[in-house]
């Protein structure tokens, strides 16, 4: 069987080809004019200024930190007139607060191909059964989200897979694959929206993902039609580290049947270390990092059945990067899956893909009773790991 050819119409942001663009948030600045005593007027205008000025920026600063270009500029000027450490100081703290933030324009790519926020496509070009809900966060965010359902009398027993895509693009562009499982492995697909991409509201955040993440269980808990016991996560690339987070959080992971991860990482850090490959990132310390995503520290705390899908061709994350995660991880039934030919956004569609979820799930599911029918041989092709401990 030859593999199928798709290509991606979103891009990747540690791919050379991304460009990362700093969006730019109008905000109200606020100023407060001090009340200076007067002396020499001639001798104290200078002092004035500085301090007028130096108040002013250092509150835009702390308080609209993306404005800091702005702020480098002025202070610069200042610096260049008056000098002064203290001008200096303020300065470099600027010049940070914009490569802090600029961060979030390496990572997060919602706009990524054009008109991904304005245009996701819909499940009705499958003809399968979907919904399309809206999901307020606890932070008041609303995401978007589509339910590709199973006919009226197995969407009960089927299980749900809840999927948590890459850092570009939206759902509709993950409908392919999902269909494909919803399909092939006869799961209920959840695609669920970050916040900042598609039709979500709000910017994207690393714990404002975690809440979107933790939304989308409790609106599924409140579902009669959904089996509540068979709930698996499904995160891809960055959304390996949302669903790592989620299954780890204690409120949740007793909620879960189990956990698919696919060509994630350890950390972002970890990342950046690996792509940019400039020494000095390694001694920086980590309140430098805005989006860290410590995965590798919270597999530990995943006790859920977990399958690693990883691609051994990963020109972006290093395959090694899943096996860490494999041999750090806190579940007792883990299987970790190669795919000689699977690529960052490829994998899915190598031989053995589907096969190897499906087995997976049915392993899992056992456990609750109703296993599925195992129709489709399994891809010689793929290696499969498992751990030393006995499946639960």
């Amino acid at each position: 069987m030859k593999s199928r050819t798709y290509s991606n119409s979103y891009s990747d942001p540690y791919s050379p080809m991304a460009k990362p663009k700093l969006r730019r948030q109008d905000s109200n600045n606020e100023s407060q004019t001090d009340k200076i005593h007067s002396g020499n007027p001639a001798k104290n205008t200078g002092f004035k200024l500085i301090e007028f000025i130096g108040t002013l920026v250092l509150k835009i600063m702390l308080k609209f930190w993306r404005l800091c270009s702005a702020a480098v500029l002025l202070l610069f000027l200042l610096y260049w007139q008056f000098g002064g450490i203290l001008v200096f100081c303020l300065m470099c703290s600027a010049f940070f607060g914009i490569v802090y933030n600029y961060q979030d324009g390496l990572l997060y790519y919602p706009e990524q191909p054009e008109s991904s926020r304005m245009y996701v496509m819909s499940p009705h070009v499958f003809g399968v059964p979907y919904e399309n809900v809206f999901i307020t966060t606890t932070d008041g965010i609303k995401i978007n989200a589509i339910l590709l359902k199973q006919r009226v009398e197995l969407i009960a027993q089927a299980p749900t897979i809840i999927f948590f895509h890459g850092n570009a693009g939206n759902i509709g562009h993950r409908l392919i694959n999902s269909q494909a499982l919803h399909s092939f492995c006869g799961c209920n697909v959840f695609l669920v929206e970050y916040r900042g991409f598609g039709r979500s509201e709000g910017s994207p955040t690393e714990h404002g993902f975690y809440k979107d993440a933790q939304a989308a269980m409790d609106y599924l808990a409140q579902r009669s039609d959904i089996n509540k016991s068979k709930l698996i996560l499904f995160g891809r690339s960055l959304g390996g580290a949302v669903a790592i987070d989620l299954a780890s959080t204690p409120v949740y992971r007793d909620r879960l049947c189990a956990v698919i991860l696919e060509n994630t990482f350890t950390s972002i850090p970890d990342v950046a270390n690996i792509i940019f490959n400039i020494p000095v990132l390694k001694w920086l310390p980590l309140w430098c990092h805005k989006n860290k995503y410590f995965s590798m520290k919270k597999i530990p705390r995943v006790k859920a059945p977990t399958l690693f899908l990883s691609g051994m061709q990963d020109e972006l994350i290093p395959p090694r990067m899943m096996q860490a995660l494999f041999q750090a991880s806190g579940a007792m039934t883990k299987r970790l899956a190669k795919f000689e030919n699977g690529t960052h956004n490829e994998t899915w569609q190598n031989e053995g893909y589907f096969e190897t979820i499906l087995l997976f799930v049915n392993e899992v599911t056992k456990a609750h009773g109703a296993r599925m029918d195992i129709s489709h041989p399994t891809d010689s092709s793929v290696v499969v790991e498992t751990s030393t401990f006995e499946t639960v």
